[in-house]
Parts: C-alpha cells; structure tokens; sequence
C-alpha cells in the first residue's frame, strides 16, 4: 500500500498543515502587533520631538506656547501629537515654570502689573519623572516628581528636556499620556486572537478525531450484529483506500465466507437427512408397497369370487370394497410422493411451453372445480419465452399447486387465476387463489417437509414443488392475505 494513502500518513499529513496553519496565524498576529507597538512607538517618539521643538521655539520668541500652537503653518502640534501631549512646561534658570500649554501652570499677573512665575517645586500634581541621575544629573533631584514612583494606574509620564540658552539651563518638560490601556488592549486582542486559534484547531482535531474514529466504531457494531448471527451484514467503509477500508474489506470478506459456510453446513444437513430420509423411504416402501398389493389383489379377488347374490347387499359390498380400494391408493400416493422426495430426480432437460403443462395441470382439477363453484383464468402475457425443464416433472408441481389452491376454495367456492409473464431471462407464473389465505407464522414453514395444516395431509407437497423448481434452478415464493387468498409465484430460467 502506498504510504500516502495510508491512515497514519494522512492523520500526520493534517496534524502537520493544521500545526503549520497554526504557527502561521500566530506568527501574522504577532507580527501585526508588532507592527502596532513600533507605530505607537514612533508616535511617542514623535510626539515628544515635537513637544521639545514647541517648548524650544517659544524660548528664543516672545509667543506663548499656546499661541504657537494656534499659528498657522506649524507643523510640530499636529492631529498625532497633540492626541499623546498632555502639557508641554518651559522651566527657566530659577526653576520657575516660565510657559505651559495648559492655563494651570502659565504665570498670573503681580500688583505691579509683572508676571509671576511658578515656583516649580511648589507644583506636585505632575506625573512621574522618567529621566533618571545618570541624564539629568545633579539637577535630577531638584524636580519635585523625580522620585515617584510610576505606576500602573498613571496616565501619563513627564519627560525633562534640557536646553542650554545665554542665560543659564533652561528644562522643557513634555508630559505625554500613557497608553497603558492601549497596550492592555492590543494584550487582550492578541489573547483573543490565541485562543481563537486554539479553539479552531480543537474543532479540527475533534472532527478529524471522529472522522478517522467512525469506520472504527462502524466496525465494533458490524462485529455485534456478526455475532448475534447476522452474516448479511456488510460495511460501507470497504472503498477507501487506507488501512481502515481493508480491514472494512477483509471483514466483508469474512462474512461472506461465514455465510457460505453457515449455507453448506445447512445443505450438508440438507444432504444428510435426505440421505437418511432416502435409506429409510426405501425400506418401508418395500415393507409397505408389498402388503399394500396384496391387499389390493386380495380386494379384487373378493369382489369377484364372493360377491353377494342380494341387490341391497351387493351394493354396501361394492361400497366398502370401493372405500378400501381408495384407501390402499391413498397409501400407496403417500409412499410415493415419500420416495419423490427423498429420491434424487432425474431430468430430462428440454425447451417446454409452460402454456401446454398449465393445460394439462387445470385438466386435473376442473371438474372439481366446476363442483365447487370456482372459476379458472389463465392469462398469458406478450412474448413468454420456453423454458428449460423437464415436462412431466414440471406437471407435478402445477398439479400440487392448482389441487391446493381449489382445496382452499372448497366451501365458499372463488376464483382461481393463473398469470404467465416473462421477465428478462425468467418466465414467471403467478397462482393466485381467493381461499381463506395462510397464516402469517405458517409462511416460512409451508415450504418445509412434513409441515402441513390439513388433518390427512402428508406435508410433502409443497416440498416436492420447491425441490423441483429447485432442481431446475428456478425460485419459488408465496404471499398471503389471511381471509383474502393467497398468490404462489414460480420463475423458472
């Protein structure tokens, strides 16, 4: 078997796309987030280049920072920077706060008219200090934020700037928001995004699992059903072309052999009681047929020689006489349909028209039938072909059934009718009867030897049909209405 279109190699072969499918995804997502974090990155970057460019500008002019950010034509305080500055202070040489960008720190108007600058250390309201010693210096400690401690709940972060003018170190301060709630999110989104994927390859696994797990189960009930004796059964599975469809294959191989050995055990059986059935018919047909004739000769004899010379005598003689001739016969057609059956038959194979052995099958039970008031139909269908058979074998059959379909009609009369139709390489005869139909729990045993409903039957009828159509390859089935009739159908080849 190819190793391709092996089971194994197809599980491996998905695990392996559905890995790589996975890795990929992630890889793309992280990526994007990357992708995200560098871009925040940037704007950060920008925003604060742009608030130390503000701050720088209104150093060397006499315009406001909020002036400057209002003037037309300013490329620094644009849509990006102005959504990551929260404030922009300009602190002089005394460590005053000489601009801001919001109204809260800009200096307020003394009583001489004179602006009055912040005391920076006096502000304690601003945001923890990033810058450390090592940037800042000496002049670290005189921020009043240097030593907060930034946490997760700040919302923003002040950056100090220094720049040398003229007149001694000026800072500018840049107060940029943080975006810790963007970065929980694009946390979050990343974690959905994870567990997206975890959860769509779970349901692959599961249905590749079930998928690849069904022929397996498929086989444990096929194995039960086996066992409880169906040998019918056969899986579906057979036709993939893995390890899982041969063994489906191999397991409907062995059924059907279970089943062609159950079918020769039963015809071994078959073949057995027959033979017994066979060895036994001929010796009670010797022990019985030699008595049988001897009586009968014996009944013949006494109706000549000893006949009685009175009229009313003579005839109660001719009637028992007549009676026991009757029953001898009746014995002597019981041993032979026994022989018939148990005996092999010889046939003599040649084309026959069913039409004519119908014939002369309904010859038999017409006068009967006119007795009881039945009325006989014969219906031939357009081009029935000849058959192959034996005529006068193929007699006894129609003859058992016409005689038990007008033995079913006997007390209320009815319709007997014969349909012959071809079908393909068969011809088919329906018998149908209006009689008192058979008994639902009696159809699977009429077929049977010895099996019979009547109080003189010997239950060899039916038996010999089915032999006999049997033994000319044909098949013979019967359905029946119980109060309605009951139709036999005959196919032969």
């Amino acid at each position: 078997m190819n190793f391709l279109n092996t089971f194994r190699a197809r599980l491996l072969i998905i695990l392996a796309l559905l890995l790589v499918a996975t890795l990929s995804v992630q890889y793309y997502v992280n990526l994007r987030t990357q992708d995200e974090n560098i871009n925040l990155t940037e704007v950060r970057e920008q925003a604060l280049r742009d608030g130390l460019s503000i701050g720088v500008n209104t150093i060397t002019s006499d315009m406001r920072i909020q002036d400057f950010v209002k003037r037309e034509g300013q490329s620094f305080y644009d849509e990006r920077s102005s959504s990551q500055i929260k404030d922009i202070l300009v602190i002089n040489e005394d460590w005053e706060i000489n601009d801001s960008l919001s109204d809260k720190y800009l200096p307020s108007v003394g009583e001489d008219g004179e602006a009055v600058n912040i005391d920076l250390k006096t502000v304690t309201d601003l945001p923890p200090l990033k810058e450390g010693p090592d940037k800042l210096g000496a002049d670290h400690a005189k921020f009043p934020n240097a030593n907060m401690v930034s946490t997760k709940d700040a919302d923003s972060e002040a950056h100090a700037i220094p720049v040398e003018t003229s007149v001694g170190r000026w800072y500018v301060i840049v107060i940029l928001g943080n975006d810790r709630n963007e970065a929980a999110r694009r946390a979050g989104q990343t974690l959905i995004y994870t567990l997206g994927i975890l959860l769509f390859s779970t349901l692959i696994t599961i249905f590749l699992v079930w998928r690849f797990t069904r022929p397996i189960a498929n086989l444990s009930k096929a194995a039960r059903r086996v066992a409880d004796g169906n040998l019918n059964f056969r899986l579906k599975d057979a036709d993939r072309n893995d390890e899982l469809g041969e063994l489906a294959a191999q397991f409907n191989e062995m059924t059907a052999e279970l089943e062609k050995t159950k079918e020769l055990q039963a015809q071994l059986q078959e073949a057995e009681k027959s033979a017994v059935v066979g060895r036994l018919a001929s010796a009670i047909a010797h022990e019985i047929r030699n008595p049988l004739n001897y009586i009968n000769l014996t009944l013949d004899h006494l109706r000549k020689k000893f006949k009685p010379e009175d009229t009313g005598q003579q005839e109660t003689f001719e009637k028992l006489t007549r009676q026991l001739k009757v029953e001898v016969d009746r014995i002597n057609q019981q041993v032979s349909d026994f022989l018939r059956y148990s005996r092999p038959i010889d046939l003599e194979i040649e084309p026959v028209d069913l039409r004519r052995v119908i014939n002369d099958s309904l010859r038999i039970v017409e006068p009967q039938a006119k007795e009881q008031n039945i009325k006989i139909s014969v219906i031939e269908r357009e081009n029935v072909s000849k058959v192959l058979g034996d005529p006068e074998v193929l007699r006894s059959v129609f003859n058992n059934l016409f005689i038990n379909g007008t033995q079913a009609m006997e007390k209320h009369g009815g319709n007997l009718n014969v349909i012959l139709s071809g079908e393909q390489e068969w011809v088919r005869v329906d018998v149908k009867d209006t009689g008192g139909g058979i008994p639902r729990e009696n159809l699977s045993k009429i077929f049977q030897p010895y099996f019979s409903t009547k109080e003189t039957g010997t239950g060899l009828g039916l038996a010999i049909v089915k032999k006999i159509v049997d033994d000319h390859g044909g098949k013979i089935g019967v359905e029946s209405d119980l109060g309605k009739g009951t139709t036999f159908t005959v196919e032969l080849p």
